[in-house]
């Protein structure tokens, strides 16, 4: 089976310095282009026009946050289907299986390590179509 292709990432999250270290990490160390989010509504005027491969989803976001914008996106046709992996601490067991309810590829846990970021990513999406 041949890997999709992952080369466009859009990041949801609130906080402008992870944002920053995230942009780097993926685009620099990782070749993705990547389109940054400052939280849910953002996103979905965003994702349907960017069309990412994949989503990364901060869960604790001011306003609408990421379980609810993972539903909101789930309800876009364009996005309907696009793989997401939530970047959060909140990690606890019944968190982590309500993230797999909804769908979620994977989870990430915060705080990561931003020189290994691209390559967790990687790794997740390889692991995924595995299987998927």
């Amino acid at each position: 089976m041949t890997l999709p292709p992952l080369t466009r990432i859009l990041y949801v999250e609130d906080d402008p310095g992870i944002q920053a270290v995230v942009r780097i990490a993926l685009e620099r160390k990782g070749g993705f282009t990547v389109e940054l989010c400052d939280g849910g509504q953002k996103a979905i005027e965003v994702a349907p026009g960017f069309a990412p491969d994949l989503i990364l989803l901060d869960v604790m976001m001011p306003g609408m946050d990421g379980i609810s914008t993972c539903k909101a996106l789930r309800a876009i046709p364009q996005t309907a289907a696009t793989p997401v992996v939530f970047v959060t601490a909140k990690i606890q067991p019944y968190e982590i299986k309500r993230y797999h309810e909804l769908g979620a590829m994977d989870v990430i846990r915060k705080p990561f390590d931003p020189m290994t970021l691209s390559e967790t990513i990687t790794d997740i999406w390889a692991r995924h179509h595995a299987i998927g």
